[in-house]
């Protein structure tokens, strides 16, 4: 239907009307217009070029002009000018009006100063003839079509465009009309002010809190802000509000989104491909290992999602464990996803930037091959190839490869004979492709790997590492799916940050120890002997959690028999005892020991370089080659080539190549002492970070240079002596030590280092130079790291040490925490809250009351920090639990008849959830602190709580008779909130200090402060600082602190008190200070 026509011009009708008509009526009316109708007086633009304004509420008193009489004003206003050389201007006086009295009142009113939650120019005097819309809306229609009632609810408001040619010049080129662009309005919401945190002692005042008033601005500043506000969050239509902006503090950023598109048809030979890969992939990717395969030795193993803490600030990429938010063992456990989840998540949405992070032998190239299986057999049916590379088998630097022979050539993929062919389906179909990489910590100096990338898919002369940064950054293969393995300590920093997901590969747990041993054995009486054995060897047993070292043991086994063979109590002599075994069995096999010195020497420059594979320059015998193989010190990759297949030798894995090493350190006459300490990684200095490959390496040059038993043969030219200096020189580096200083990563280190050694006297040495605190908070404690520490705790008991050990964010597992806080030598202990409710849960099912009481009585969260809404959440738990006297799963519990001694015992708590998580979660920390009845210290700064939160502490604060100090700096309270908190003060018969700073208190509110000063008989400290009452307020404190005798200062200083009126109070009683 016509738009004109249904919608008739009335003049008489309700202008107000106008607020209703919605945006779709608007565009639809704009679209229609003909371009010749009739447009704004060009006066108009001279003085409302860019202004936002409105629909008007007065009718339009003009005739609609048609087009005829446009024409000939046209022809007149050209016929006028030709006398005058210059174009008239409208004249603009000092006021900021124009010579046209009309036009200058009208725009004086148009610009406005901004009203309280919108800002909206004032209409009312606006000329109707530059707001007339052709057509009018009559009260019937708008009430009988509800599509005109618009959705806000607000008015809508027109902008005027500016045209960049001046109106002659468009005239002649084409007819034309002013622009619109209708838009709906914004509710812009108050700006807070943000005031600085309390200073310290001696610090200036800031700037912006000195000043009373604000700068004074020109009216053009004025105008500009209110047309042009700040980007906010665009309006929801539907609801007319404006959606939250503050996204969750645990919030990850949404995976990369590609554009869906059909995929290419599959031709023959392409479909002939995938089902000879797939076919190839079975048959390699079955075999784990020589006598190992896939079907009956793999064990399904979970996977942890790991977030990513975002830290800014100096040498925050550097340490990846400060980065990565560490999960409680309880919170480990929900989380727990398998392997089918690692391409979609809860949502089913799908992970393009996949990372699998685990230690050495954690089993993430089993996983990657079992995924590769997986697809050969018919499952991840989203994906029509998977390439597997291994970077630890090509050579990383090398500038001769293309996109298409890193896919065809390097992976574990077989000899494809149309090659061009099937590359260009791949590179048709992306999102079908999936690429595995495995042992991607041989990636080295991944600070630049982003900064040169190939961007080609055709060309090549890229290095392994450049194809990889460009599939990564998707400047080639753009769409395909990527996953990354490494081990979680290397530098892997910047590449997290722009992952869709991180996976963690979680040990092996009991259950899984039990049935990896039982499919090793298969014979019953020597898989119950294995069994047996195993776990009567605490420390082995958690070793077992690493899938690799579970098969040493069971290899170690294997070879003995299980009911006379001692196991090893290290992890040195584990290892150790493996490569002799294997060494023995190929002596027997050959006939003769060969001389691996060469091999050892090959795995010290590796590890200096961090590298596994074998370079060219390094060349073995096939003799001894062969050995290596044979004894599984080396392992092999066949990488096909297109001009053949290629053997790429590597170390078999980071134990044994670090066993080697360290036997070259140790044994060597030509490795001084002075080389062999600098290997440890134990001093203060700061150095570059080297992962897993400086852990295991110092580890085993403790344990060899304690070894017991004679080393086995490697060549080596050694002697006693050497090995003594050698070891003096480790003694007097472990005695010069103060573990109080070190990092808890570094402390952790020392207890394995010492434990290596099994020497009793190195272990009480360590005793004795620990502090009274330790602290592993933030070092990820695995089964085997719990031993360790408990171990070499015990030996505290004979020299009467007691210890408080803190073992918050260190998922240490449920069975770690109950033997350390089991031991007599903790006097105290701190851990995640939930894993110590499920410590007390444990014990109480397993009947234990006499350590569950141990246990109740040893935690503390003494001072208790709270900076996330958990903290508070896990707090609310305990204070449950101290009320009801019972656990969340079970009945009355006898050891909790006094309650938990932890909450009753509370000192100091610190709140610390921020402006804008703050004022959300506060409401349920005062509903717990009338159970805090001992709470000293109270600190709420900069939470923004308001007057509301004020009101609500006024009520909690007559249970705190202990409190001593309260900070209420930094909290948006204003008048009305002090009111309800003075009289509350006042009743608090222990508070010392109290802290106001920063606040929004006036006059009001320092009266109603004053009069209760008086009564507060224990303030010593009172800081009202920054505030925004005058001199009236300011004279009635003073008055108030000639009542206060016992106090010792009154801090209250701020911009709206004059600087003579604050001297003349000053000289009238010293304690009134600015600042401390």
């Amino acid at each position: 239907m016509d738009l004109h026509s249904d919608i008739e011009v009335d003049e008489t009708g309700d202008p107000g009307l106008c607020d209703l008509i919605p945006d779709t009526l608007f565009s639809a009316y704009i679209d229609s217009i003909d371009l010749s109708s009739p447009g704004f007086d060009e006066s108009f633009d001279l003085c409302f070029s860019d202004d936002v304004f409105d629909i008007s509420d007065e009718p339009d008193d003009k005739p609609t002009l048609g087009r005829e009489d446009i024409k000939r004003q046209t022809r007149k206003r050209r016929s006028d000018k030709r006398p005058s050389k210059k174009p008239s201007r409208l004249k603009r006086n000092k006021g900021g009006n124009t010579g046209d009295p009309e036009a200058s009142e009208n725009y004086s009113d148009a610009i406005t100063a901004p009203c309280e939650g919108s800002f909206q120019p004032s209409v009312r005097t606006i000329p109707q003839q530059l707001m007339h819309a052709p057509f009018a809306v009559t009260a019937a229609t708008a009430l009988e079509s509800a599509s005109l009632v618009p959705s806000s609810g607000q008015t809508l408001r027109i902008i005027h465009t500016i045209n960049h040619l001046a109106h002659p010049v468009m005239n002649q080129i084409v007819p034309v009309r002013p622009t619109y662009v209708l838009v709906s309005p914004q509710s812009l919401g108050p700006i807070s002010q943000v005031f600085p945190l309390s200073p310290a002692d001696g610090a200036v005042a800031p700037l912006e809190l000195s000043m009373s008033s604000h700068p004074t601005i020109s009216l053009s500043d004025t105008a500009s802000r209110v047309w042009f506000p700040s980007p906010l969050t665009p309006v929801s239509h539907s609801k007319g509000q404006i959606p939250d902006k503050i996204p969750p503090e645990d919030s990850t950023p949404p995976p990369h989104r590609t554009k869906k598109r059909l995929s290419p048809v599959i031709p023959k030979h392409v479909e002939d491909y995938i089902a000879h890969l797939k076919s190839h992939l079975k048959d390699t990717c079955s075999e784990k290992q020589a006598e190992i395969s896939m079907a009956s030795h793999y064990i399904e193993t979970l996977l942890v999602p790991r977030k990513l803490v975002i830290r800014t600030g100096k040498n925050a990429n550097k340490c990846l464990e400060k980065e990565l938010l560490v999960l409680s063992d309880s919170e480990r456990k929900k989380a727990m996803v398998d392997r089918t989840c690692i391409f979609q998540d809860c949502t089913l949405r799908s992970r393009h930037l996949v990372t699998i992070l685990g230690k050495a032998g954690m089993g993430k190239s089993t996983l990657l091959q079992r995924l590769a299986l997986d697809w050969s057999s018919g499952g991840l049916s989203q994906f029509h190839f998977v390439f597997l590379l291994d970077c630890k088998a090509v050579d990383l630097m090398r500038p001769c490869y293309s996109l298409k022979s890193l896919l065809f050539d390097l992976s574990a993929s077989p000899r494809c004979k149309d090659s061009a062919a099937v590359f260009q389906h791949v590179l048709s179909s992306p999102e079908k492709v999936l690429i595995l990489f495995d042992s991607f910590n041989e990636m080295k100096d991944l600070e630049g790997l982003l900064q040169a990338s190939a961007d080609s898919a055709s060309h090549d002369g890229y290095s392994v590492r450049q194809l990889f940064s460009g599939i990564f950054q998707r400047k080639i293969l753009s769409g395909c799916t990527l996953l990354i393995a490494s081990r979680p300590k290397d530098v892997l920093n910047q590449l997290l940050r722009k992952v869709d997901s991180i996976l963690e590969l979680c040990p092996f747990s009991s259950t899984d120890i039990e049935r990896y041993v039982s499919n090793y054995f298969t014979d019953d009486s020597r898989r119950e002997s294995a069994l047996r054995k195993i776990k009567r060897k605490k420390y082995i047993f958690s070793l077992c959690s690493n899938p690799l070292l579970c098969w040493f043991t069971c290899s170690l086994l294997e070879r003995h028999d299980a009911d006379t063979c001692a196991l090893p109590s290290t992890l040195t002599d584990l290892c150790l005892g493996v490569v002799s075994q294997h060494l023995e069995l190929e002596a027997k096999e050959q006939g003769s020991k060969l001389d691996i010195t060469q091999l050892c020497s090959m795995a010290w420059e590796g590890f200096k370089s961090q590298r596994s594979l074998l370079s060219q320059e390094q060349q073995l015998s096939k003799e001894l080659m062969d050995y290596g193989f044979g004894c599984r010190i080396l392992t092999s990759h066949v990488v096909s080539e297109e001009s053949g297949g290629t053997l790429a030798t590597c170390f078999a894995d980071l134990f044994v190549q670090s066993l080697l090493s360290a036997l070259l350190l140790v044994q060597s006459r030509d490795v001084s002492e002075k080389t062999l300490v600098a290997q440890m990684a134990l001093q203060h200095r700061k150095r570059k970070p080297q992962g897993e490959w400086q852990d295991l390496l110092q580890r085993f040059i403790m344990g060899l240079l304690y070894h017991r038993s004679p080393l086995p043969c490697s060549g080596l030219p050694h002697s006693p002596a050497t090995s003594q200096a050698k070891r003096q020189v480790v003694e007097t580096q472990l005695e010069s030590l103060k573990p109080g200083e070190l990092t808890p990563g570094k402390l952790l280190e020392l207890f394995h280092c010492v434990y290596e050694t099994s020497s009793v006297k190195l272990a009480k040495l360590l005793i004795k130079n620990l502090p009274d605190g330790l602290r592993f908070c933030g070092a990820q404690l695995s089964l085997t790291d719990a031993y360790v520490v408990e171990h070499l705790l015990r030996h505290a008991k004979g020299l009467g040490q007691m210890f408080s050990i803190d073992l918050q964010d260190t998922c240490v597992p449920l069975s770690g925490l109950k033997d350390i806080v089991a031991m007599n030598s903790i006097k105290s202990y701190r851990a995640f809250t939930m894993d110590t409710i499920d410590l007390w849960e444990d014990l109480h099912c397993s009947n234990d009351e006499l350590n569950l009481k141990s246990a109740i009585d040893k935690f503390t969260i003494e001072p208790f920090k709270a900076s996330q809404a958990c903290h508070i959440e896990n707090l609310a738990l305990l204070v449950q639990i101290h009320r009801e006297k019972k656990l969340p799963l079970g009945g009355a519990v006898s050891a909790l008849d006094e309650g938990i001694p932890a909450v009753r015992h509370l000192y100091k708590l610190d709140y610390e959830l921020g402006q804008q998580k703050g004022p959300e979660v506060f409401p349920c920390l005062v509903e717990l602190l009338p159970a805090l009845q001992s709470l000293q210290h109270l600190d709420l700064e900069n939470n923004k709580i308001g007057d509301s939160g004020a009101e609500k502490l006024a009520g909690a604060l007559q249970s705190l008779t202990s409190l001593k100090m309260l900070n209420l700096s930094q909290n948006s309270i204003g008048d009305a909130g002090l009111e309800k908190l003075a009289q509350a003060l006042s009743e608090v018969s222990s508070l010392q200090k109290l802290s106001l700073y920063g606040n929004l208190i006036a006059d009001s509110g320092a009266e109603n402060l004053a009069l209760v000063l008086p009564d507060m008989k224990s303030l010593l400290d009172l800081d009202v600082k920054y505030n925004k009452f005058t001199d009236i307020g300011a004279k009635k404190l003073s008055n108030a602190l000639k009542s206060s005798t016992c106090m010792k200062s009154l801090q209250m200083w701020n911009g709206c008190i004059p600087y003579g009126v604050f001297e003349h109070l000053q000289l009238q009683d010293s304690r009134i200070r600015t600042l401390l």
